[in-house]
């Protein structure tokens, strides 16, 4: 969706460097072990990390995880990914990612962050250096980056009101105002961004980067899952 701008100098790639942060559940109710779950001929959560290993300015990837099942298969695939073993105090399904978060940076050297998640594996690593170019370029504007997803279509709320059209209009879809999901696939923000916006990964003036439905899919149910796979099975094919 974006194609970013011109790739800086070899030697100025290192200024542009960013540590990777990839948090990793052990426990999944809606999808059973999922991280680790084959996926494509791989564990789910490899793609990710492999996704990474290709950036331009990816310099480290640190895996914080509660599972010790997950923390030795990465150590067994993987070099130079730095395991972080997830205290108890911030474990379970109800941890909001901004207090992980917040122990990762406090573990890492680094004055950039990238944070995705190992339910990503549709990413790849020209979208991750696009963004991670755009926000650099503009640092001056934005002070973090984060993935959406447009939508043009015709939104309610509960109540059955409308909140992006006018029913009486009855506008066609491509010509109404877009709404952007959130779609988690994707953050970029400096130490600084994180700490003033009260300790979280979206800072007080983001940068909103949209990628295609496809690659932004995030596995959080069975159905979404299947999806994935098969559109990573048609791209393996190709």
């Amino acid at each position: 969706m974006h194609k970013g701008v011109e790739v800086e100098p070899e030697t100025h790639r290192k200024e542009r460097s960013v540590t990777a942060l990839v948090p990793m559940k052990g426990h999944s109710a809606r999808v059973p072990n999922k991280n680790l779950r084959p996926f494509c001929g791989k564990p789910l959560c490899h793609w990710t990390i492999l996704s990474l290993q290709k950036s331009r300015y990816v310099e480290d990837i640190v895996v914080n995880t509660d599972s010790q099942e997950i923390a030795e298969n990465i150590r067994q695939s993987f070099d130079r990914v730095k395991i972080i073993d997830r205290p108890s105090e911030i474990r379970g399904d109800f941890v909001s990612m901004n207090t992980i978060i917040a122990h990762d940076l406090s573990q890492s050297p680094g004055k950039h962050f990238l944070q995705t998640h190992s339910t990503n594996p549709l990413l790849n690593a020209e979208t991750i250096d696009a963004a991670i170019e755009l926000y650099f370029h503009n640092l001056e504007m934005y002070d973090s980056l984060f993935t959406v997803t447009r939508h043009n279509a015709r939104f309610y709320w509960s109540d059955g009101s409308p909140i992006n059209h006018n029913p009486q209009e009855m506008l066609r879809t491509q010509d109404l105002p877009p709404i952007f999901e959130e779609n988690s696939n994707l953050y970029v923000f400096s130490r600084e961004s994180f700490k003033r916006s009260g300790n979280r990964r979206i800072g007080l003036r983001p940068y909103l980067f949209e990628i295609s439905k496809l690659e932004a899919i995030d596995i959080d149910e069975e159905d979404d899952f299947l999806l994935a796979e098969l559109i990573c099975q048609a791209k393996v094919s190709k």
